[in-house]
Parts: structure tokens; sequence; C-alpha cells
């Protein structure tokens, strides 16, 4: 079973950066949209970012301006710089990415902590 290894997660203090970095375990057939998704402790998990093939994003309004998706579509891989950090930027963070078969993969998610 084909999963997405995320790392980059950490411990940063508030307008600090973090880069998150997303790559299949082994070979997906056609992924189009990859993305990164959220889960603040104690709330639902959220869209944060998505990039499509052709380099098209879309972010969520809370993360614009001090987010940026970018994505090596040779190395199946997506990146998320995270600067200025805030408090409220703390969760797990969740790789995704579907296959044009419309498969959907997750990662197990890593973990960003913002202190103050």
């Amino acid at each position: 079973q084909v999963q997405l290894v995320e790392s980059g997660g950490g411990l940063v203090q508030t307008g600090g950066s973090l880069r998150l970095s997303c790559a299949p375990s082994g070979s997906i057939f056609g992924i189009n949209p990859m993305g990164w998704y959220r889960q603040p402790p104690g709330k639902q998990r959220e869209l944060v970012a998505s990039i499509t093939i052709s380099g098209s994003t879309n972010y969520a309004d809370s993360v614009k301006g001090r987010f940026t998706i970018s994505r090596d579509n040779a190395k199946k891989t997506v990146y998320l710089q995270m600067d200025s950090l805030e408090l409220e930027d703390t969760a797990v963070y969740y790789c995704n990415a579907r296959s044009i078969t419309g498969v959907n993969y997750w990662g197990k998610g890593t973990l960003v902590t913002v202190s103050s």
C-alpha cells in the first residue's frame, strides 16, 4: 500500500518558518492535485493549500501571504513553506494526493507546534 510520507514538522517560535515536504513511499500513477491539510487540537481537519499539476494554487484565507505551496512533478513531491507562523498554526499537518483514477492518498501527519 503506497503512502505519503511527510517531513519537516517541529517546534518553532511565533514569527518563525518551517518547510514541510511530502513524497510517496512508492509509485503512484497520474497524481494531479496535491495538497496540505491540518487538524488543530480539538478541531476538524481543514484544507491549508492545494496545487494542481499545472501549478494552479489555492490557499485557505488564514494562510494567504504567509504560506507557499509548490511541487516537483518529476519527484511527485509537494512542499509547504510556512513563514510568519502564528500560534493558531499549531496543528498536525497532513499531505494529500489524488490520482487521476480518483484514489485519495494521505500521509500519517507531521506535528507543527508554534510557541510564544
